[in-house]
């Protein structure tokens, strides 16, 4: 069994390869190629945080597997990461354990690239000015993952923390070469931006429908519970809205859920899933002026697919570290 490091799992799995890995998992769902239950969530007592355990089969490559993960948002600001955890990975034939990999950076990789696979399937292809909601690694990750499928010349990031988002821009902007620069208002971050990614830990809305361009893409990321929501009613109703997972958005999606309770749209307002996008079963976009909405929670075949990528390249690298852990019967001395 190869053990896998966050920093291994870094080197082991570039932004690209995770792009084009998630893209055939989300492929694979809409060709019901995989097994995918609803996550089973437990909850701390006092609900400051919880424990995320996210089975899956994915068909490609044959993988099963579980991620377990700890999400604790009151981590911001801290040395630690809100989401820690592993993902366990197993072939499907023998069913041997093949690697443990370090889940914050599954997490961060290919929740960004789903975004990514999203706004190529989705956004209009001069698509180049992005605004950025949060700065925490996801911010990062994302602003890698659009400059990876779009040719972006303008970046405008907000925090609710001003100092975090100068500190994000002079950061990254270092980074990227580009100009990256920090908006003192989520309102002028948006302001004719035509590709918008909320990565926030917020639980009250940061986007309002009324701000957003007519022909933009959003990517919703940072809110995963049915309380807590980052785009605000007008926001969902004015877009044409899609899902990673529709039985999962229907669960947990508060930036649906909670417009569907007010009765401000229903169920029928997420036209599917963006994997049935890519193989043609779903429509995209109809027009230049349509706002699309990506509604993301991320699922487990993700992290299979991700996880998949980085081990294989680890172990034709001769990254990690073997740990006989289970599986082979061995002789009784």
């Amino acid at each position: 069994m190869l053990l896998l490091s966050q920093d291994e799992v870094m080197r082991a799995l570039p932004m690209a390869d995770c792009i084009e890995a998630v893209d055939q998992a989300l492929r694979a769902l809409a060709r019901e190629d995989v097994v995918l239950p609803v996550r089973t969530i437990v909850w701390l007592p006092d609900r400051r945080g919880l424990l995320g355990i996210m089975p899956g089969f994915l068909g490609v490559g044959s993988l099963l597997g579980v991620k377990a993960i700890t999400v604790m948002p009151g981590n911001h600001g801290t040395p630690f990461d809100s989401h820690q955890g592993v993902v366990l990975l197993f072939e499907a034939e023998q069913g041997r354990l093949l690697s443990i990999l370090d889940a914050t950076a599954i997490t961060t990789i290919r929740t960004a690239a789903a975004s990514a696979v999203a706004t190529r399937a989705l956004a209009r292809p001069e698509t180049a000015d992005l605004a950025i909601l949060g700065t925490g690694v996801q911010a990062a990750a994302h602003l890698d993952a659009m400059r990876a499928v779009r040719a972006v010349r303008r970046v405008r990031v907000w925090s609710r923390n001003p100092s975090n988002a100068r500190a994000f821009a002079a950061r990254e902007s270092a980074r990227q070469g580009i100009e990256v620069t920090a908006a003192p208002t989520a309102r002028e971050a948006v302001l004719d931006a035509n590709l918008i990614c909320t990565v926030t830990s917020a639980s009250e809305p940061v986007l309002n429908g009324a701000w957003i361009a007519p022909g933009a893409h959003v990517n919703a990321v940072g809110a995963c519970v049915p309380r807590c929501r980052e785009l605000d009613t007008e926001a969902v109703r004015r877009a044409r809205v899609y899902v990673d997972h529709q039985p999962a958005a229907l669960a947990e999606a508060g930036d649906l859920l909670i417009p569907i309770a007010e009765g401000a749209v229903d169920a029928a307002h997420i036209v599917g899933e963006i994997g049935g996008v890519l193989t043609g079963a779903v429509p995209g976009r109809r027009d230049p002026k349509e706002i699309t909405l990506f509604k993301s929670l991320g699922i487990a075949i993700e992290d299979l697919a991700a996880a998949g990528r980085a081990y294989a390249t680890a172990a034709a690298s001769g990254q990690g570290t073997s740990v006989l852990i289970g599986g082979e019967r061995r002789a009784s001395a």
